[in-house]
C-alpha cells in the first residue's frame, strides 16, 4: 500500500496511471512532478473518449488523472465509462477551468479527488492518498462479501441440519407407527385372549395389570409419534393447530383459544411445517417459561400473506434473555421464517406477556422452508 507521504521508496512497484488530457504541456508537468516527487511511475496519455474506454477495459491502471473539459467531451462522461468497470481504478480529477460546485458534484458522483493544475505539487499526495483509499475500499468491499457469503454457509448449513432433523422425526414416527405400534398391539391383543380364557382369577388379575401398563406404552408411543410427525398435518394447518392447542390445555390445564381466518386453508405442505413448528416452539416456551394463565393463537392467510400469532398473560421475556449464546430454539424458528421468505417477531415486556408473530408469503414456493417427507 502506497503511504500518504511525497518520500516514495525506489523498489515499489511503478503506479500505473492513465491522463486523459488534451495538452501536450499540461502532461508534461504532469510526469515532471511525479518523477521529481520520487514517485515510480508508467503514464499514458490519452486525449479521445474511445480510446480512453479501451484503456480502462483492459483494467491495467492503478488511477486514472482526468481533465474535466475536453474537445468534445468531459471528464463526466469518462467517469460513466469508468463506473460500468468492476473494481475500477480510483478517478482524480486535474483541471484548470472547474468551479468549486462543479468538483462538489463530481465528489459525490464517486469521483476519489480532485485537484487544481494551479496546486500542481500536492498531486503526489493526492495521488497516493487515492490510491490508499481505493485498496482500503476494495479490502472492506471483499471482506463484505466473504462475510456475506459466510453467513449464506451457514443459514445453508442450518437448513440442511433442520431438513435432516425433520426427515429423521418422520422416520422414526413411521418406525413407531409401523412397527412398535404393531408389536404392541399384537401383544395387547394376545393379553386380551389370555384374560377371557384363562380359569384362574390371578392370572387374569396379572393379565388385566399387564394390558393396563401396555395401553400407557402405547398411549406414550402415540404421543412421541404426534409429536415427531404428527397425523394430522394431512389434514391442513388449521386441524393441525386445533391439535396442538388441544393437547398442550390437556397436558398443561392452560386453556387456549385459537382464532382462524377460515377453517380450510391451501397452505404449501413446507409452510405448513414451518407455521406447525413455530406454534410448537411457542407453546413449549409457554409451559417452560411464562407462567400463564391462558394462551391465545392467531391464524389467518389475508392478503397472500400466512400470519401466525402466539401470544400469552405470563411473566414476558426478561431484557438480554433472547441473545444467550444457547438460546436456539427462536433463533432457528426465524432463521426458517427468513428462508421461506418471511419473517419472525418476538415482542415481550416484563409482566406483559409474550406474543410470537410469524408472517411468511403465500406466494413463495416454500421450497427453501424445509419441505416434509
Amino acid at each position: 500500500m502506497i503511504p500518504i507521504s511525497t518520500d516514495f521508496e525506489p523498489s515499489k512497484n511503478p503506479v500505473r496511471v492513465l491522463h486523459l488530457e488534451d495538452s501536450a504541456a499540461d502532461h508534461a508537468l504532469v510526469r515532471l512532478t511525479l518523477r521529481r516527487a520520487g514517485l515510480p511511475h508508467e503514464i499514458r496519455q490519452v486525449d479521445a473518449l474511445e480510446e480512453f474506454t479501451q484503456c480502462v477495459r483492459q483494467q491495467g491502471y492503478d488511477l486514472i488523472l482526468a481533465d474535466y473539459r475536453l474537445p468534445g467531451f468531459t471528464a463526466l462522461d469518462a467517469w460513466h465509462v469508468v463506473q460500468m468497470q468492476p473494481n475500477h481504478p480510483p478517478f482524480v480529477l486535474l483541471s484548470g477551468a472547474i468551479g468549486e460546485a462543479a468538483a462538489v458534484d463530481a465528489m459525490r458522483l464517486g469521483f476519489a479527488d480532485y485537484l487544481l493544475k494551479d496546486d500542481m505539487a500536492r498531486l503526489p499526495h493526492v495521488i497516493a492518498r487515492a490510491i490508499e483509499v481505493a485498496e482500503a475500499r476494495r479490502a472492506r468491499e471483499q471482506a463484505t462479501a466473504e462475510l456475506a457469503a459466510s453467513e449464506q454457509r451457514l443459514a445453508d448449513l442450518a437448513e440442511h441440519l433442520q431438513t435432516s432433523i425433520e426427515e429423521e422425526r418422520a422416520a422414526i414416527a413411521r418406525e413407531i407407527h409401523d412397527d412398535i405400534g404393531g408389536a404392541l398391539a399384537a401383544v395387547k391383543f394376545d393379553l386380551a385372549w389370555l384374560a377371557r380364557h384363562s380359569q384362574d382369577d390371578g392370572q387374569r388379575a396379572h393379565a388385566a395389570t399387564a394390558i393396563e401398563m401396555l395401553q400407557h406404552a402405547m398411549d406414550a408411543s402415540q404421543r412421541l409419534m404426534q409429536n415427531l410427525r404428527p397425523p394430522v398435518l394431512d389434514q391442513g394447518l388449521v386441524a393441525a393447530v386445533r391439535w396442538l392447542a388441544e393437547s398442550f390445555e390437556r397436558r398443561t390445564r392452560v386453556p387456549v383459544r385459537v382464532s382462524t381466518s377460515r377453517e380450510a386453508m391451501d397452505i404449501p405442505s413446507a409452510l405448513q411445517l414451518v407455521a406447525y413448528r413455530t406454534a410448537q416452539e411457542a407453546l413449549t416456551n409457554v409451559h417452560k417459561h411464562a407462567q400463564a394463565g391462558r394462551v391465545h393463537i392467531d391464524l389467518s392467510d389475508h392478503e397472500g400473506v400466512l400470519t401466525l400469532e402466539v401470544s400469552d398473560d405470563g411473566r414476558g421475556i426478561a431484557p438480554g434473555m433472547r441473545q444467550k449464546p444457547r438460546s436456539f430454539g427462536l433463533k432457528g424458528l426465524e432463521e426458517r421464517a427468513r428462508r421461506g421468505g418471511g419473517w419472525l417477531d418476538i415482542s415481550s415486556r416484563p409482566g406483559q406477556g409474550t406474543s410470537v408473530i410469524m408472517n411468511l408469503p403465500l406466494t413463495s414456493s416454500g421450497c427453501e422452508a424445509g419441505e416434509e417427507p
